[in-house]
C-alpha cells in the first residue's frame, strides 16, 4: 500500500464541522508508509476538543481496519506571535462589555475545565485593577523568581497561575495610568515561565480600556470568548467589547450567556431573573456561535468563594452546564485552526 492509497482511505474520514473529507480539506500533513505503518501529522489545533478527538479516532480506526499501524501527531500553524509565548499552542481571551457578568468565573472554570480533560493549561488574569482569580481557585503560593529574573508560576487544579493580586497586597489599591499598565502586563506575559500549554486563558477586565488594547497588541490570540448575561444592558455592553476584537482582527469564538436562569432549590420551577435568551439572540444577531448558558447557581459562588471551580463538581448540573461551553469552547478553537488550514487547499 502507497501513499495514495492511505489517502483514499483517509477520504473517508469527514470533518463535520467543515462538511467535507479531510484529505480535500487539507488537513492530512507529512503523511509516510513504510510497509504497515503510516505516519501522518494532521492539522488538528485543539488538544482534547470533542471533535478533534472523534476525527483522530475516526483516523485511527480506518488504518487499523485496513490492516495498517497508525502513528498519528497533530500540528497547527505557526502562529503570528514571534517569541511572545512561544510553548502556547492557543492564547483565549475571556471578555465582557461590563462588570458584574461573572465573567472571571467563567474564564476559571474554562481553564480548569480544559485542564481537568487532559489539557496543559496557563491562566492569567489580567485584570489590573480587580484581580481575584487566585481567590477562586484558593491559591496560597506565589510565583517565585529565578536567578535569571523570570517568574516561575504556582500551580492550582492543574493549571499554572499569574495575577497581579500575587504582586500587590490583598487591600492595595492599583491606581495605574496607560503606560504603566502596559508595562506591567507586558512583563507578565514575556517573563513568566509558563512553559508548553495547550491552553491560555486570560480574563481580562470589564471594558474595552488600556489592558484590553495591551494584551491585544501584545498576545497572539486564537481567540475571544464573550461573557454577557441575558439582559438587555449587559448584551448592549457587550457589543462594544464585539466591535474592539474586530477592530483588531481578533477571532471570536462565541458568546456565553451567564446567569441564565435561576433554579429554585425548594420550588424546582427556573425563574428568569436577568430575562432569558439574549446570549442567543445576541450570538445570533452577529453570526456567532453560541457557547452555552450557565444557570443561576448559589454553587457557583460558593464554589469560587471557596476556590473550588463547579466545573470539576460532576454530580453538579451547573457544573455539567459548564463542562458543556468548556467542550464547545474547544471545539471552536479547533475549528479556527482547521478553517485556517484548509484554505490552501481549497485554493
Amino acid at each position: 500500500m502507497n501513499e495514495d492509497d492511505v489517502l483514499d482511505l483517509l477520504r473517508d474520514v469527514e470533518d463535520p464541522s467543515l462538511d467535507d473529507d479531510i484529505v480535500s480539506l487539507g488537513l492530512v500533513n507529512d503523511l509516510d508508509v513504510d510497509g504497515d505503518k503510516v505516519t501522518l501529522s494532521l492539522a488538528l489545533g485543539a488538544p482534547y476538543s470533542p471533535t478533534e478527538t472523534d476525527i483522530a479516532g475516526r483516523v485511527r480506526e480506518v488504518l487499523s481496519d485496513a490492516g495498517l499501524e497508525p502513528d498519528l501527531t497533530a500540528a497547527i500553524p505557526d502562529r503570528n506571535g514571534g517569541d511572545v509565548l512561544p510553548g502556547v499552542k492557543n492564547v483565549i481571551a475571556v471578555a465582557s462589555g461590563k462588570g458584574g457578568v461573572g465573567k472571571s468565573t467563567v474564564a476559571v472554570n474554562l481553564a480548569a475545565g480544559l485542564s481537568d480533560r487532559g489539557a496543559r493549561v496557563g491562566l492569567f488574569d489580567a485584570d489590573i485593577y480587580g484581580p481575584n482569580v487566585p481567590r477562586m481557585v484558593d491559591a496560597d503560593d506565589h510565583p517565585r523568581a529565578t536567578e535569571s529574573d523570570t517568574i516561575v508560576p504556582p500551580e492550582r487544579h492543574g493549571m499554572k497561575l499569574m495575577s497581579m493580586a500575587f504582586m500587590v497586597g490583598d487591600d492595595d489599591p492599583v491606581i495605574w495610568r496607560g503606560p504603566m499598565v502596559h508595562k506591567v502586563l507586558t512583563q507578565l506575559v514575556e517573563d513568566v515561565e509558563w512553559g508548553n500549554l495547550d491552553y491560555l486563558v486570560v480574563d481580562l477586565p470589564p471594558g474595552t480600556g488600556d489592558t484590553q488594547l495591551t494584551m491585544l497588541q501584545t498576545v497572539p490570540l486564537t481567540g475571544a470568548v464573550v461573557v454577557t448575561t441575558p439582559q438587555d444592558v449587559a448584551v448592549d455592553d457587550a457589543r462594544k467589547g464585539l466591535r474592539m476584537f474586530g477592530r483588531h482582527d481578533t477571532t471570536v469564538l462565541g458568546i456565553a450567556e451567564n446567569m441564565s436562569g435561576f433554579v429554585c432549590p425548594d420550588c424546582g420551577g427556573t425563574h428568569d431573573i436577568f430575562g432569558s435568551g439574549g446570549g442567543q439572540e445576541f450570538a445570533d444577531e452577529n453570526e456567532l456561535p453560541f457557547l452555552g448558558s450557565i444557570p443561576l447557581d448559589p454553587s457557583v459562588r460558593q464554589g469560587g468563594d471557596e476556590g473550588a471551580p463547579v466545573v470539576l463538581d460532576d454530580d453538579n448540573q451547573t457544573g455539567e452546564a459548564l463542562r458543556e461551553f468548556v467542550a464547545e469552547t474547544a471545539d471552536m478553537v479547533g475549528l479556527v485552526h482547521r478553517r485556517n488550514a484548509s484554505r490552501p487547499a481549497k485554493h
